[in-house]
């Protein structure tokens, strides 16, 4: 865009990411009025708000759009750079992706790991609920994101990974003490679950799909990591919704059962990216769902 100056554009992303003005102008070596002109030009050159002055601030959705395009072409100089100057540093290249914990607990790391290997990259993992990992492709904040959403943003494109079998599982004693007549209505009122965070709906969807329980009706616990639902399993402490892929071993073993072997709940896996992708992205896109598709079921 003529007359676009993207040291503007990194003033607001500095905004964004320090989660202020005087911590960007730190973060940048400037004034801090320095850096509020810098985002106010931003401004009076698109005609439109960037940030959403608050405590932290925000941006605007078209600030959004803006640190998009700022943080697709820092990945394209980082690319290019190294290739164009013979004396040029040897800097790594930073990568960031939203992932749900599960496929993070999973398949993720061996399918990233030969070219984390081959080329000098930072990864910055960001790990949310699987219906919010978009927010953050969206923000701009990475340059891919795991989510169940098969609708691709603007200007991406979302790619069928294959889907994601949950069991509901539990160990022996846990089935013995709670399930000893099987898995009914009445039992699930009596049993503790696991969710993963408040937006995780998938505990309240399963028992109200298949066992008429309105949501909120049951207990659960609250906790942010795949592993620790494995670990409750195993301890007795809950019941669980854990990917088959996961637990395969444990399930081999006789240490986790499969409370309902008749149900289980389906989920399909989407890889979302930009639509124009080059060198390491391609790479990277090219890998991971290559991978994916070997170990998830179709």
């Amino acid at each position: 865009m003529r007359g676009l100056d993207y040291r503007w554009i990194e003033a607001l992303d500095a905004v964004i990411s320090q989660r202020g003005f005087e911590r960007a102008a730190e973060h940048l070596c400037i004034t801090q009025s320095a850096v509020s002109q810098r985002v106010k030009q931003l401004e009076k050159l698109m005609a439109q708000p960037m940030l959403a002055r608050g405590q932290p601030p925000r941006a605007t959705p078209a600030g959004q759009k803006m640190l998009g395009l700022y943080r697709r072409v820092r990945l394209l100089e980082q690319e290019l750079l190294p290739v164009l100057a013979t004396d040029a540093d040897d800097q790594p290249m930073s990568v960031a992706i939203a992932t749900n914990a599960d496929s993070l607990a999973t398949w993720l790391l061996p399918a990233l790991s030969p070219l984390l290997k081959s080329r000098r990259i930072e990864l910055n993992l960001l790990v949310e609920d699987e219906a919010r990992t978009l927010d953050k492709l969206r923000s701009g904040e990475v340059v891919g994101a795991l989510s169940m959403e098969s609708r691709p943003l603007p200007g991406c494109v979302a790619e069928y990974l294959r889907r994601v079998d949950y069991l509901c599982v539990a160990s022996p004693e846990f089935a013995a003490r709670y399930f000893a007549a099987g898995v009914s209505r009445d039992s699930l009122l009596a049993a503790p679950g696991v969710t993963f965070d408040q937006h995780d709906d998938m505990h309240e969807q399963f028992v109200h799909q298949h066992f008429n329980l309105p949501p909120g009706s049951v207990m659960k616990h609250t906790v942010r990591s795949s592993e620790a639902f494995v670990r409750l399993a195993l301890e007795g402490i809950a019941f669980c919704l854990i990917p088959r892929v996961q637990i395969e071993q444990e399930l081999a073993q006789g240490v986790l059962v499969n409370l309902t072997p008749e149900i289980m709940l389906s989920r399909r896996m989407y890889w979302h990216h930009w639509a124009l992708e080059s060198g390491v992205l391609a790479e990277l896109t090219r890998q991971l769902t290559e991978y994916a598709r070997r170990i998830l079921p179709q």
